[in-house]
């Protein structure tokens, strides 16, 4: 690795070192950390992948816990660490990774004179712990034993959209309507929000210690993973059947898991098999030491599905269709839960230009390909109890937030920027169709996309059967767009 240190300021160098920062929970630690002012360097592997996405005065420096030489550069001159990494997407002999990274990391803020570590590991107790859960305690143990002293929290299961042990839970609910429910789906946990981890994380930059300690922290709620399991498939408006056996063992549900959820095949696999450990607290150091009370269960899903579906309207598709969480498959892109078809066109002309025909969509407008098959959608919507097509929409030329167009409501609205709306016609899912407008000169770049979140299996059928379908309507809505920003340029130049 180069020992090269990329920087957005000629600033002093940082005090805190962030690792993992385009890891799930460093990924929202960092913002947080930046928004308090806090003088940071991040270590990453790929340092252009991180740059674009850290504040002015952030520091990004390339570096690996594998490679010794960069991470003496990279702790240089820092105060506390954050040790956020884990190896459990390597192929294979993942607990030699995590041990060698641990030791390089020790042995590297030893010498560099850091004065405190912050990782995140792994709650559970027992002799017969799961390679995953023995790994990541044996981490904790030797940043430990460093000299430099360490703060451990040890976390359960993380509520969170995107926490990979949420996003399994929840691919299972969302996959089987009939759920094989075996023995270890009993064993007690005590999950936590993700927001609670990041409060922890933060407090720990100042809690007064004099050595290394560990800290248990969780929700009040001891429950099962079926209790979660049943609490989400509430929250989704899901029925689901459980039934419980006693012969699926963790391993045969680990193979089983691959074949229910293959995105999560190879890390959920080491997750499933440590299931047999509970993950409960009984230490109330983190009550003693803190002032933070993490949320209960319930509420952690709630909050869980309502940041995600914020964060999925801050999204800027241009970057995450093509982003590393994007997943593609033969219907389209899949960003998490949802299902996402985006395709781009540029137009020479201005943003304003561009923007005309989106703000004229739908009513007597139309949807500028297959009006037809429009018209058939809003009849079956009226045949099974929906809207249909029949409301239109309030002004032909111009909308605002909150108007009725046909059966979609607008969501959000900036003129000659952006139109989402949102679908009120009967579907098993929630849908979006959003258009863009990007200025790229000597052009304009007009973006479309349409938003699936399927809500179970019969979500997931519907988009897979009708893909076909949509995509050839789509792409001749995006052509008619653009042939309508076009003719407008013809007809003002011929006016001129």
């Amino acid at each position: 690795m180069m020992n090269l240190l990329h920087t957005n300021a000629n600033l002093p160098t940082g005090q805190i070192l962030l690792t993992g920062a385009t890891g799930y929970v460093g990924g929202r630690l960092l913002p947080r950390l930046e928004v308090h002012g806090y003088n940071v360097r991040c270590l990453a592997r790929r340092p252009e992948f991180l740059l674009p996405r850290v504040e002015e005065g952030t520091q990004v420096a390339r570096g690996d816990i594998f490679d010794f030489q960069s991470l003496e550069k990279a702790l240089a001159g820092v105060h506390t660490a954050y040790y956020l990494v884990h190896a459990l997407s390597a192929t294979k002999r993942f607990e030699e990774a995590e041990r060698l990274g641990a030791q390089n990391f020790a042995k590297a803020a030893k010498q560099a004179g850091v004065r405190r570590i912050v990782y995140l590991g792994g709650l559970a107790q027992g002799q017969e712990l799961s390679p995953h859960l023995a790994s990541r305690m044996e981490v904790g143990r030797i940043l430990r034993e460093s000299g430099v002293t360490t703060v451990e929290f040890r976390a359960g299961i993380i509520i969170g959209s995107g926490s990979l042990s949420f996003e399994m839970i929840r691919s299972l609910v969302d996959h089987l309507p009939v759920m094989v429910t075996p023995r270890w789906t009993r064993t007690l946990t005590q999950p936590i929000a993700i927001d609670d981890i990041i409060d922890y994380l933060l407090a720990a930059l100042d809690i007064d210690i004099k050595e290394s300690t560990v800290i248990e922290i969780g929700s009040s709620d001891r429950i099962s993973y079926m209790d979660l399991m049943k609490e989400y498939a509430r929250q989704k408006g899901l029925r689901r059947v459980m039934i419980p056996v006693p012969v699926l063992t963790p391993t045969l549900s680990s193979l089983w898991l691959g074949l229910v959820t293959p995105i999560y095949a190879r890390v959920g696999r080491k997750l499933v098999e440590s299931v047999r450990n509970e993950t409960v607290i009984h230490d109330d150091k983190a009550l003693r030491l803190f002032p933070i009370r993490p949320l209960g269960y319930r509420k952690a899903i709630q909050q869980a599905l309502a940041n995600e579906d914020h964060e999925f309207a801050q999204t800027r598709w241009s970057d995450a269709v093509s982003s590393r969480s994007a997943t593609k498959t033969k219907a389209g892109v899949r960003l998490g839960s949802r299902f996402v078809d985006s395709r781009s066109c540029r137009v020479s002309c201005s943003p304003q230009q561009a923007f005309i025909p989106i703000d004229r969509i739908g009513g007597k407008t139309g949807w500028y390909h297959s009006n037809w098959l429009w018209k058939i959608r809003g009849y079956l919507d009226l045949a099974v109890g929906g809207i249909g097509m029949r409301r239109g929409r309030p002004h032909p030329d111009n909308l605002k937030l909150g108007d009725t167009v046909d059966f979609w409501r607008v969501e959000a609205y900036e003129p000659n920027r952006l139109l989402r709306l949102s679908a009120e016609m009967r579907l098993p899912g929630r849908a979006w169709l959003q258009f863009d407008i990007e200025e790229d000169e000597p052009g304009t770049v007009i973006r479309q996309t349409a938003i699936f979140d399927p809500s179970g299996l019969a979500g997931i059928l519907y988009w897979y059967a009708l893909f076909p379908l949509h995509k050839a309507v789509f792409a001749g809505m995006l052509r008619g767009i653009v042939q309508a920003a076009e003719t407008q340029i013809l007809d003002e130049g011929e006016l001129e």
